[in-house]
């Protein structure tokens, strides 16, 4: 790690049964009802956010990705031709264009109902069209919705806080990229930069928060509602697998590859899936060889430190994983749930941009990690059906993702 070599790592110990692995979920006071819950009022939002959103429309309001096949494996090094390679495209999930919508969406969401509640306006379970109304949205304008952010979270956050009518505040830090800010101004969203990285940018806003009135704080780092809005993803993606006829089982394993910043996004997914699947799935998670702060927390164990206590500098392409310091929530709750976890340097992220352009992709840097594991895993099973979470990219300006295929291209044409 010190020496930002590429490696793999797999956790030995895991649970190898259902019932040791039910032994883990009951150290915790969250579980597969509460993954519901929160799938239940996102389905109950469905209606309203058609309202605010009419691009989900097509999609019955709710904020979902679709599930592709790949099926070349020139665009995926390791990806066997028996192996069946799938894409969980959140680069193209409506309202944010990441993985982050979800988690974003769903905790604004819960933060309305609870807002509208205390003023009288909103009754639990009622329809949430109600809070469409105008009483309610010039309650909205008298508070704020803040959250610290490379990028990602801070356009779910503010998109969704904003078309509430919520005011909104996103703290960036400085490996944010300016086309994400510029895009958060457009929504009326306040931008505050900060010099620093991605902690100092969630300790800056958290403290912001707590000195203000009606000032709520999303906290990427420590938020139990975010992680539970991204867990739901877990339910949707059995459903696509139902629908395609893949089966997964001990005998039909599912593998599933994820970027992975503070580990928030990735760990919510990885719960939901250990709940729904329980051992006949396998979660990777994939992380710059400048900024491996989850393997690093894993690895260390009882004692937290950031990337910068092993002599790394947390600069990447990835701007989305570009964070020194674990969330220590998704750390206790996934822990000993990921099966394994993976570097990558930044000339085959941008590599792997460009295979994915010429199939028609346009991802980020930071959602080709997903991709860039299966070659070196070495519980690799031809047999398992691989899935690739695609965490960002349908947003990002087309001369960008130009210009990462251009140098994707370039690298791939020195080797």
């Amino acid at each position: 790690m010190r020496a930002t070599r590429p490696l793999f790592w797999c956790q030995s110990g895991l649970p190898d049964a259902r019932g040791a692995l039910a032994e883990v979920f009951a150290r915790e006071m969250v579980g597969i009802e509460h993954i519901h819950a929160a799938d239940a009022r996102l389905r109950r939002w469905a209606r309203a956010l058609t309202v605010l959103f009419p691009e989900l429309a097509d999609a019955g309001g709710l904020i979902e990705s679709p599930l592709m096949t790949i099926d070349d494996p020139l665009a995926v090094p390791g990806l066997s031709k028996k192996t069946r390679g799938l894409i969980k495209a959140d680069h193209a999930l409506p309202v944010a264009g990441s993985i982050k919508a979800r988690g974003g969406v769903y905790e604004v969401l819960v933060h309305a109902e609870s807002v509208a509640a205390s003023a009288g306006l909103y009754c639990a379970g009622e329809d949430p069209i109600a809070l469409l109304s105008v009483p309610c949205q010039k309650l909205f304008s008298t508070h704020t919705v803040a959250v610290g952010s490379t990028g990602n979270l801070g356009l779910g956050i503010g998109i969704m806080s904003s078309a509430l009518g919520f005011k909104s505040e996103v703290h960036m830090s400085r490996d944010a990229k300016p086309w994400k800010k510029q895009r958060l101004r457009q929504r009326g969203v306040i931008v505050v930069e900060h010099a620093g990285d991605y902690a100092a940018a969630v300790a800056a806003g958290r403290a912001a928060a707590s000195n203000t009135p009606r000032h709520y704080f999303v906290d990427d780092e420590n938020s139990l509602t975010l992680f539970l809005g991204y867990s739901v993803a877990a339910l949707r993606i059995q459903r696509q697998l139902q629908q395609m006829d893949i089966d997964v089982s001990e005998e039909q394993p599912l593998h599933v590859y994820l970027p992975c910043g503070v580990g928030g996004a990735p760990a919510g997914v990885t719960f939901g899936l250990k709940h729904v699947f329980g051992t006949a799935v396998r979660c990777y998670f994939a992380e710059p060889v400048h900024s491996p702060c989850f393997l690093l927390r894993v690895l260390m164990k009882d004692k937290p430190c950031s990337v910068y206590d092993i002599g790394l500098d947390n600069r990447t392409e990835a701007d989305g994983l570009a964070v020194a310091r674990a969330s220590e929530l998704a750390y206790r709750l996934t822990a000993d749930l990921v099966d394994g976890l993976y570097t990558v340097a930044d000339d085959e992220l941008l590599r792997q941009v460009y295979r994915l352009s010429k199939l028609g992709i346009g991802v980020e840097p930071s959602a080709a990690a997903a991709f860039c594991g299966i070659a070196a895993n070495p519980q690799r099973d031809e047999t398992a059906t691989s899935i690739f979470w695609t965490t960002g990219g349908s947003f990002v300006p087309a001369d960008e993702l130009a210009n990462y295929a251009r140098r994707g291209a370039s690298l791939l044409g020195r080797q």
